[in-house]
């Protein structure tokens, strides 16, 4: 389903297009699907109008509810707090209906207020790191020009970031960027804040999406918390955003020609590094390495980082001491038996997990059907 746009992301895709820009270069400037950009547009070309305009607000049956609650609660030219109507209503009223359908309606009935603010936050040493995708296009690595992804990994309190360069944004690149990342980082912080990609939740977004079965089992391998953003919302995780601009300016200097990617990693390491050493965290007045050697000693040391996997399981280890995946056996060491343990598919190989340790690995994708290890 095509995401919800601002009305000014709307307007700059028509006039773009007017200009004879592909679809697939607007949504790589807007930030969306390029499915996005051609839903709107094929709107504009058969002049659909959008019919929920014209629907009643469900929040309208209860107006003199709302009128009792404005006479008692908001004063002079202060803005209505729609979550504490929204609030009222359901308890008072028995709403039954979504907190949107009530903001909705107070910005119909009263508009926008004038000033919208928002809360600064700083968040305390080894509390949070922030993580992001970045996508460079024009970028050479021996094969002439082709998308590179960078994955960016920043310290909030610190802002001392990690940048992982990678081919791919699915599930195993997804965990070896961030084991990569982490090392760089020199531990891990308590909470993760994300963006709502694919390989780290499910369905739905933010506070309310189902995390990714494989991402949750690696954060539980690894310790730390996953936060996903609200959709929509770069601003939730700004401190990694502002990161990914660092990088473009970062590497411009370089050109777009590098010796494979590698090369191109170890000379994002040192513009980096030196970056830090120059750069000011705004929470200390050190500079960004002072800071990050200080936020260091706080975060969670790093444990044997598991290998990427992009499935993950849990399986019960039956009588004959083996668990069954992909159409395969593997055996278990047999007082593992009535049990169920975790098992994940690796980028080459099979692993069985039970508690944080791997007890068992196996060659994945074999020919053989039954794989035996005779010690269990």
């Amino acid at each position: 389903m095509p995401c919800r746009l601002r009305p000014e992301e709307i307007v700059s895709i028509h006039v773009l297009s007017q200009k004879h820009v592909p679809a697939r270069a607007i949504a790589r400037q807007l930030g969306v699907a390029e499915s996005t950009v051609r839903y709107h547009l094929e709107r504009a070309r058969t002049g659909a109008i959008d019919g929920r305009k014209a629907k009643p607000f469900e929040a309208a049956k209860y107006e003199q509810s709302i009128d009792a609650w404005l006479a008692e609660h908001v004063r002079g030219d202060r803005p209505i707090n729609a979550q504490d109507l929204y609030e009222h209503l359901v308890r008072a009223c028995g709403y039954a209906h979504s907190y949107k359908s009530v903001l909705r309606y107070v910005r119909a009935r009263f508009g926008f207020p004038r000033i919208r603010t928002y809360r600064r936050v700083e968040t305390v040493p080894g509390a949070q790191s922030q993580t992001d995708w970045g996508e460079f296009t024009a970028l050479d690595l021996g094969d002439g020009p082709q998308l590179v992804h960078a994955f960016l990994m920043s310290l909030s309190f610190s802002r001392r970031p990690a940048v992982v360069w990678s081919l791919r944004e699915d599930q195993v690149s997804w965990l070896a960027c961030h084991n990569r990342a982490f090392e760089r980082l020199g531990g891990i912080a308590a909470v993760n804040r994300i963006d709502n990609v694919k390989t780290a939740i499910a369905h739905g977004a933010g506070a309310w999406g189902t995390i990714h079965p494989t991402y949750r089992a690696y954060a539980r391998s690894v310790g730390f918390h996953i936060d996903a953003c609200a959709p929509r919302e770069p601003e939730h995780k700004g401190k990694v955003e502002a990161k990914v601009r660092m990088v473009r300016r970062l590497i411009e200097p370089l050109g777009t020609r590098f010796d494979g990617l590698a090369d191109l990693q170890a000379q994002t390491d040192e513009r980096i590094e030196r970056w830090s050493e120059r750069a000011i965290c705004p929470a200390t007045g050190n500079s960004v390495r002072a800071s990050w050697e200080h936020e260091r000693e706080l975060l969670r040391p790093l444990p044997l980082l598991p290998e990427p996997f992009d499935v993950t399981v849990i399986r019960p280890v039956h009588r004959d001491c083996m668990v069954h995946f992909e159409q395969r056996q593997y055996a278990v060491p047999f007082q593992h038996v009535g049990r169920h343990v975790e098992v994940r598919g690796c980028a080459g190989k099979v692993q069985i997990v039970i508690g944080s340790k791997v007890v068992r690995e196996y060659p994945r994708h074999t020919a053989q059907r039954v794989l035996i290890d005779e010690s269990c």
